[in-house]
């Protein structure tokens, strides 16, 4: 039997820890990983529900399986325009990064 308020806490603490991840570091790798963790805990979230739910077509497994496809290709993504960045201005700090500025 699963314990769904403990499950939850848990996938809060981790969502939490990511969005303290994406506000406080500078380190565009650091971010990445952070968004990571916050994708990670929706994913939690997902499989618990449908768990709770007893669904029988597994919905919430299925919609976690996209969320991990999006998650890796936007980390395939988001490390090539890091590459590409610090290749560039040889820094991968968020703050230096001002492409968009005039």
């Amino acid at each position: 039997m699963i314990r769904l308020p403990l499950v939850l806490f848990f996938s809060a603490g981790l969502f939490s820890v990511g969005v303290y991840g994406v506000l406080a570091r500078r380190n565009a790798v650091l971010v990445l990983m952070s968004i990571e963790l916050m994708l990670n805990a929706v994913n939690v979230n997902l499989v618990a529900f449908s768990q709770l739910l007893r669904d029988t077509i597994l919905a919430g497994q299925v919609f976690a399986l996209f969320v991990i496809t999006v998650a890796a290709a936007e980390v395939g993504i988001g490390l090539a325009i890091v590459i590409l960045i610090y290749r560039n201005r040889e820094t991968i700090n968020i703050d230096e990064v001002n492409l968009l500025k005039w």
